[in-house]
């Protein structure tokens, strides 16, 4: 879109009334002001700096009289007007806000802490939305009309937009913006109570020793943030692949290769979807393999790595379970192009996967981690499960608060073994089971 489109756009968004005018009119008059050519040959901070200096000129020069914070939100909103999205923009800004979620024109929800709270924002009309919304999707080379109602996007500063329109939206259009907070390490994670030292400890053993693990979870539990602290044990020395629709993850490694998809364009042609790039990662010499999450036919892809000499590899799997994940990485394996008998894809799991590590976001907006379980089964037997280590929630206190405590149990010998061949210790606090009968007992508890 030309910088001349993007500030003469003759609608407000967010603005009603006179306030809504007032922005209006001087948007026309920045317009008339500024040098286009000039203007575009600017980096974007000296382009809204340069805005902002006009702009505050011509309110000296013409009025009204407007206090200094009036005056500062007024430039701040025409600004935003003509280069950003408009009301949306602060809370862009906003590092306590992780999702902004725009129910047609006249309801704002944000996420914050966990808990969603609307705000007393709205959108002048559902065609300002739609504004906003074309702008977005134009800076990736997408269009969202009625003929394509359903986009996924990204922001430039890498949030993760998805838009619905009508006709399949009913109550106008749909605007969903998932903001990625900072990386956090374990050590953090212990602090916000999402895990504790006996697990971390767990953890980066079972990583260091190259189990493949598997991060499950719903939405919005975390799992892509515990990935990337998972990920941060790597050695420095391996060389990494990340795999991922939008790239969240940030490991600090050395050597680590960033693959992101790629949706198709205008046209409807170019697409470049995780399962091709998991394919083309096996020809790259990767040591580790870190999928941010398995949606489709490349589950068996990532099956077939985890099985075949790519140990050591990380994927995530919506699901509300650690049995659940078995059964959905079972059902997404099965969209494959290949068709596989359900018990041979059976076989492959129990040959794959080593841990799953469950994750819950509970009533209060707490994210932890439910449960720790190891797949102890083999070939063609049934899943069967080692819980390790699990989360047991009390009952939520009058303020709202979700409290509990970690449980520990031991390993399965092989897990144990396998630990001490990679020299890692048994954190002591799991010790090892020495027989089934042991494991059973653990099971019933």
């Amino acid at each position: 879109m030309s910088l001349r489109a993007r500030i003469s756009t003759p609608e407000e968004h967010g603005s009603r009334g006179e306030d809504g005018h007032l922005v209006a009119s001087y948007r026309a008059k920045l317009l008339e002001e500024i040098d286009l050519a000039e203007m575009s040959s600017l980096a974007a901070a000296e382009r809204r700096a340069r805005l902002e200096r006009v702009l505050g000129h011509i309110i000296s020069r013409e009025g009204p009289v407007l206090s200094t914070v009036e005056r500062s939100q007024l430039i701040r909103r025409v600004v935003d007007e003509a280069l950003g999205l408009g009301i949306l923009e602060p809370l862009l800004e906003d590092a306590s806000i992780t999702e902004i979620m725009v129910n047609g024109p006249d309801a704002i929800f944000v996420e914050r802490g966990g808990r969603v709270e609307q705000l007393p924002l709205r959108f002048v009309s559902a065609d300002q939305l739609m504004q906003t919304i074309e702008r977005i999707v134009s800076t990736v080379n997408r269009r969202v009309d009625e003929s394509n109602p359903m986009v996924d996007a990204r922001l430039p500063s890498g949030e993760r937009v998805n838009v619905i329109i009508p006709p399949l939206s009913l109550t106008g259009p749909i605007l969903t913006i998932r903001r990625f907070p900072r990386s956090f390490t374990l050590q953090e994670l212990i602090s916000f109570g999402s895990l504790d030292e006996q697990m971390v400890y767990l953890l980066a053993g079972l990583v260091q020793a190259k189990f493949n693990i598997i991060v499950s979870g719903a939405t919005g539990t975390g799992k892509t943030t515990l990935l990337n602290a998972l990920s941060g044990l790597i050695p420095s020395h391996e060389r990494i692949i990340t795999i991922e629709d939008s790239a969240e993850l940030q490991l600090q490694q050395s050597h680590v290769v960033r693959l992101e998809s790629r949706p198709p364009n205008v046209e409807g042609k170019g697409q470049v979807s995780i399962r091709d790039l998991v394919r083309n990662s096996l020809r790259m010499r990767p040591d580790r393999i870190v999928v941010g999450e398995v949606r489709g036919g490349e589950s068996l892809d990532m099956l077939q790595a985890m099985s075949t000499g790519h140990d050591g590899s990380l994927a995530t799997v919506h699901a509300n379970s650690a049995e659940d994940a078995l059964t959905r990485l079972q059902t997404l394996a099965s969209m494959s192009d290949v068709e596989v008998p359900f018990v041979a894809l059976h076989d492959q799991i129990n040959s794959a996967v080593d841990v799953l590590v469950q994750l819950t976001r509970f009533a209060d907006g707490a994210r932890r981690i439910t449960e720790i379980a190891l797949l102890d089964s083999h070939g063609g037997d049934p899943y069967r499960l080692a819980t390790v280590a699990r989360f047991d929630a009390r009952p939520m206190t009058p303020d709202g608060r979700v409290y509990g405590t970690f449980q520990y149990f031991p390993l399965p010998r092989r897990t144990a073994d396998r630990l001490y061949m990679a020299s890692q210790p048994v954190p002591q606090a799991f010790g090892v089971a020495h027989s089934a009968d042991q494991l059973a007992t653990r099971e019933a508890r």
